[in-house]
This record gives structure tokens, C-alpha cells and sequence, in this order.
């Protein structure tokens, strides 16, 4: 009588191949669920600037109706009736994730800072504008500017 093997299992040849196209599978999808991330963080960014920027034109349009003349806050986070998540207020650079600050120099400008989960951090320049009359050539009122998304630690090009 004929003897028949029953084969359960798997050969260690078709456990490597499996092995060799998961490897490949993952090289590929790797970095692209890594530039989903990055780009989802950046639009996040994006929709709070969009927020702030609408927050600062609605508290230039109130200064007008207030005090004659449009203005923007010294700290732009102010213009907001509901502060991003992970806002704080230590006045230094955005050192945990998702912490959102405000820089403040001083003189009317500063920088608005944020770090992503990957730590790479971004920052945003602010200008509140010029609020005063100056006698020589009369009203000398601009009203701010906030500057596009800059990477901290890249070069200048």
C-alpha cells in the first residue's frame, strides 16, 4: 500500500516570499502614512492661522467702530473668542506637542510658534501695525501683517 503524507503547513520558501512582499508593501506605505500625517498637521496649522487671521479682522473692524481707527492686538491670540488646543501663554518657543505661543518683542511684533507631534516647529511673524498720530505728518496708523509658515532650523534660502 501506497503511503500518502498529508502536507499542513506552509515551506519555509513561501514564508520568505510572504516575508519579501510585506517588506516591500511596507517600505512603500510607510512614508506615505508619514506625509498623511504631515500633511494633516500642516493643515490643521493652516485652519488655525485661517481663524486667527479672521480673529484679527474682526477686531480691526470693532477698533474701528470703537475707536475711529482700525487696529490689531499686540498678541494675536487675544482676537480669538476660543484659543486653539494646546494654547499657552509662556511667551517662549512651542517646546511640546501641539503647544501653540505667542512670542512677544516688545514693540509691536513677534512670533507666533507652534510644534507638530514630529517636533519639527513652525513659526508665523506678527506685526500689530503702527496705532499712533505723529505730529510732523499726521495720522500714522497701519494696521498689521502676519507672515507666512517658516520652518525653526531652516536654512535661508
Amino acid at each position: 500500500m501506497k503511503k500518502t503524507t498529508s502536507r499542513n503547513g506552509f515551506t519555509l520558501i513561501e514564508l520568505i516570499i510572504v516575508m519579501v512582499i510585506l517588506g516591500i508593501m511596507a517600505a512603500v506605505a510607510v512614508p506615505r502614512y508619514l506625509d498623511s500625517i504631515a500633511n494633516a498637521e500642516a493643515s490643521a496649522e493652516d485652519a488655525v492661522i485661517t481663524a486667527i487671521k479672521n480673529g484679527l479682522k474682526q477686531y480691526a473692524n470693532n477698533s474701528l467702530v470703537d475707536n475711529g481707527r482700525a487696529s490689531w492686538p499686540t498678541d494675536p491670540f487675544s482676537a480669538l473668542s476660543e484659543k486653539p488646543t494646546g494654547h499657552t501663554n509662556d511667551g517662549d518657543l512651542a517646546n511640546t506637542d501641539g503647544e501653540w505661543t505667542f512670542i512677544d518683542n516688545m514693540d509691536g511684533t513677534g512670533q507666533i510658534t507652534h510644534q507638530r507631534a514630529d517636533n519639527s516647529r513652525y513659526t508665523w511673524n506678527y506685526n500689530s501695525g503702527i496705532q499712533e498720530d505723529d505730529e510732523e505728518s499726521g495720522d500714522n496708523t497701519s494696521i498689521g501683517t502676519l507672515g507666512p509658515r517658516v520652518k525653526v532650523g531652516a536654512e535661508a534660502a
